[in-house]
């Protein structure tokens, strides 16, 4: 009898908890980046990874002066957002040359959010910002003004 009443009731507390991961893994961008401190990065993208809450590529950037090259994380808005946007799974590859805009990562990691992506090649503008990062990154630039 135990059983019965037990094994349900686990089984429907693991479904209402199941989507909790992906909710608490979620940040805003506040709390990753600050709006305050932009940069622009120039380089080739190394990989790009669709999936949710955000997606990422990556980029490699060259320094004129060393030749050092130093990896950076790029985050976008997530992919319905992207395509909304007018991006496709094919809109950035491996290889395209880009220009990068975006806010710098709080923790001094080589990370940004990026709000607008150009394409090198074509001078065609992505832009990789949700709507709701893009309101906070522009609140946080004008309040330090």
């Amino acid at each position: 009898m135990t059983y019965r009443r037990t094994i349900p009731g686990v089984l429907a507390a693991l479904m209402v908890m199941a989507p909790l991961g992906a909710a608490l893994a979620h940040h805003s961008f506040a709390a990753q980046y600050d709006g305050r401190k932009t940069v622009t990065i120039e380089g080739a993208v190394t990989k790009v990874e669709w999936m949710n809450p955000h997606g990422y590529f990556f980029v490699d950037v060259v320094d004129p002066a060393t030749g050092n090259v130093t990896s950076w994380s790029c985050e976008i808005a997530a992919p319905a957002a992207l395509m909304r946007s007018g991006w496709t799974r094919n809109s950035l590859k491996p290889g395209d040359l880009v220009v990068v805009e975006g806010a710098l990562a709080r923790d001094g990691a080589n990370a940004l959010n990026a709000g607008n992506v150009t394409l090198a090649a074509s001078g065609k503008k992505l832009f990789g910002r949700a709507a709701n990062e893009e309101r906070e990154a522009k609140q946080a630039r004008e309040s330090a003004n």
